[in-house]
């Protein structure tokens, strides 16, 4: 959060309200130089103080302490995702459909070669996983149980079900799938 200027974003708003610091520290009850100070970051507010701000801003409190975020950031073209090969599987590429790694939600393609499998032994997520199988037939050992899945199945494996992907056809798999931590 370093990189969060609440002061700036005490500016900003107000300067979209069209009120001059004179009219934002009456509606806000706190002295135009104390408000002057935090918008230029030479003083940091007390938490009733920011409150007072927002109130008299009709902006939501933790409006102050959220990052912009690039539009363009949040987009992965089809010509430029991150694809992702473990060290000894070869055969097995993931593309990534979201822009970055360490949110909530990992969202990718998954390309399984002919007779293999995604890992050698059984994985397990600390989230929900939802895949849906987009091209080929492929077989899907949960837990104990084997299931055949085909082009357009979808399944939704728990919160730590040890689970593995296996191609044994001749053909390409292609999965789609979903982790949500």
């Amino acid at each position: 959060m370093s990189d969060i200027n609440i002061g700036e974003k005490i500016t900003q708003y107000r300067k979209s309200k069209g009120l001059s610091i004179r009219e934002l520290a009456k509606l806000a009850d706190v002295t135009p130089s104390l408000l002057s100070q935090i918008e230029r970051g030479l003083a940091n507010p007390s938490v009733n103080s920011l409150k007072a701000i927002a109130n008299a801003l009709s902006t939501p409190l933790f409006t102050f302490f959220t990052s912009e975020v690039v539009k363009e950031d949040l987009i992965v073209r089809g010509n430029n995702r991150k694809k992702v090969i473990l060290p000894g599987a070869d055969n097995v590429i993931y593309e990534m459909l979201t822009p970055g790694l360490g949110d909530n939600l990992e969202f990718a393609i998954m390309d399984l070669s002919p007779k293999s499998s995604s890992c050698r032994e059984q994985i397990y997520h600390n989230g929900h996983e939802i895949a849906y199988v987009l091209e080929g037939k492929v077989n899907l050992y949960l837990d104990n149980e084997e299931f055949e899945l085909k082009k357009d199945d979808s399944v939704k494996i728990p919160v730590g079900m040890h689970h593995k992907w296996e191609n044994n056809s001749d053909g390409e798999v292609r999965i789609i799938f979903a982790v949500i931590l």
